[in-house]
């Protein structure tokens, strides 16, 4: 038992469990997935990969809305963009994004070793950095847009997002609803603050109509995702 795991009141033991449970059913937290994951906490990466219930949701998005080009702006160590690349066709690419050079060295064994790494291509250095140089080259639009890296950033990723967009691209953010914070106006934490903006970008945003939030709990407590469709 972690020490995370021993800190846990009974709700959130319940939401850990339950998650084990349906992992364990559903065959979700196999071999190759168990291994990256061992592979990052060796690194010492943040444990804050999604979770396998998690990964197995982007990768049925990826499947059902026939994306063939991916953006991914935060990559820590692969562990979501391997369970995207899983989903494309043959001529898909996903192109990832993180800031610390030691993470992506991670990311691209684990890409290796899941046999996708002709599928992706890695990008370091601050995201919009490198986003700008992504502008810069011309590259084609993205079907889906995963941000899931610095929520301070979340709004100016927002905007990238919508540039690098379609109609019928689909946005999808993660931890947008910090255990609830989001709704307290008076938070001084940056990441509240990145988060409620992200909000307010949103609401007045004409393209990002058809929009929602999940709010989830499991293993990685509560939070909730985002999800959007460029009109």
């Amino acid at each position: 038992m972690t020490h995370a795991q021993r800190n846990m009141n009974p709700a959130q033991q319940q939401w850990y469990e339950v998650d084990q449970y349906v992992n364990e059913r559903l065959h979700l937290n196999h071999g190759l997935f168990e291994q990256i994951l061992q592979r990052n906490r060796k690194a010492n990466l943040p444990p804050i990969d999604v979770s396998p219930a998690q990964g197995a949701l982007l990768q049925q998005l990826i499947m059902m809305s026939g994306t063939r080009r991916v953006l991914e702006i935060g990559t820590l160590g692969g562990y979501s963009t391997i369970w995207m690349a899983q989903a494309l066709p043959q001529d898909g690419q996903i192109v990832t994004l993180e800031l610390e050079e030691n993470h992506a060295a991670v990311a691209r064994i684990n890409f290796e070793q899941a046999g996708v790494y002709e599928r992706i291509e890695q990008r370091t250095g601050e995201a919009l950095v490198q986003l700008q140089q992504l502008a810069d080259d011309q590259v084609e639009p993205f079907d889906f847009i995963f941000i899931d890296a610095d929520k301070p950033n979340n709004p100016a990723y927002l905007k990238w997002a919508l540039h690098f967009s379609h109609p019928g691209t689909i946005i999808f953010a993660d931890n947008v609803v910090r255990e609830g914070e989001i709704i307290d106006p008076h938070s001084t934490d940056p990441r509240i603050h990145g988060v409620r903006t992200f909000y307010d970008v949103i609401h007045a945003e004409p393209r990002l109509r058809h929009v929602t939030t999940i709010q989830t709990v499991g293993e990685k407590g509560y939070d909730g995702f985002l999800m959007g469709i460029v009109g």
